[in-house]
């Protein structure tokens, strides 16, 4: 049986989310320890009647990681 690419995909997303989000709430440093990057001011595409603006930040941190690793450990067992 072939696992679905999309279900390692969405894992991989939601233990980013989870990740990030137990390293705000919990208060040890070490877990909030990460690099951002990406566009620092968002690009503006004036055209007239129409305004559209491109911004991308990312912030890589340990508790990211740790929630990525334990999703594709998940993965792996369905």
């Amino acid at each position: 049986m072939s696992k679905n690419n999309w279900a390692c995909f969405l894992l991989i997303l939601a233990g980013i989310v989870i990740g990030g989000f137990i390293g705000n709430i919990l208060p040890v440093e070490w877990l909030n320890y990460g690099q951002s990057f990406g566009l620092s001011q968002p690009v503006v595409l004036d055209l007239g009647i129409l305004c559209i603006t491109f911004g991308l930040s990312i912030k890589i941190t340990v508790a990211s990681i740790i929630g990525v690793v334990l999703a594709i450990i998940i993965y792996r067992f369905i």
